[in-house]
Parts: C-alpha cells; structure tokens; sequence
C-alpha cells in the first residue's frame, strides 16, 4: 500500500480538475493521496474522485475540506490512517462548499435529489 500514497505530491489545484475543464460544480473535494488529483465526491453529480480512482487504481483518497484530515481507502471501504500530506491541505476556505460559487445552480439541492430517485 506505501505506492498508494505519496506524501510529497501537492494537491493538482483547489477545485475538481474535471468540473474546472467542463464548467461543472462540486458538493465536497477529494484530494488523491497516490498523484495530488483533486476530484468531486460521491455526493457531487460526476463523482469524479471516484472515477479517478476506477480510472487510476489509486485507491487512497483525503478530504480536501478546510477542517478535515480523514483518509478513505476505496478498495476497502475503510477509513484509512494516513500521513500529513504537502500542503495546502484544503481549498482555500473562502471557496464555499458547493462551489464553486458562480458555477453552482440555484436548484443544486433538487439536482442532487433527483439523482438519488
């Protein structure tokens, strides 16, 4: 497990590098712990931390939340202890969480809902 994080690498930017390209938006962020890949959680609609992980085999991710330290291991649905990453640690906390702000729908909350039916 010590390739599936790589403490050195720093975060690949402050916001999901996915919705950035396509002008998506996100509920929470997911930092890769293997590359520094920043992705969207599962409560996002792309869920794009996860595709990484599907995509990458990099199993290990961290929260990317101002706050949050946790670790998730996707291969085992476990919490998973790991070490300090580089930092920043988070997006900066002026971000708002869903954000980005002038990306995030007014009706976001139906969204989310209306995928779960």
């Amino acid at each position: 497990m010590s390739d599936a994080v790589d403490p050195t690498v720093p975060p690949s930017g402050t916001g999901c590098v996915e919705c950035d390209e396509h002008g998506g938006w996100w509920v929470h962020l997911r930092r890769c712990a293997a590359c520094g890949h920043i992705g969207c959680c599962d409560d996002s609609l792309a869920r794009h931390a996860s595709a990484h992980w599907r995509s990458t085999g990099h199993p290990i991710i961290r929260s990317f939340e101002p706050g949050e330290d946790w670790f998730w291991n996707y291969d085992s649905n476990r919490y998973y202890d790991g070490p300090e990453l580089v930092a920043p640690e988070s997006h900066p906390e002026d971000q708002p969480a869903p954000g980005p702000a002038d990306r995030v729908p007014g009706n976001w909350m139906a969204q989310l809902r209306s995928r779960s039916d």
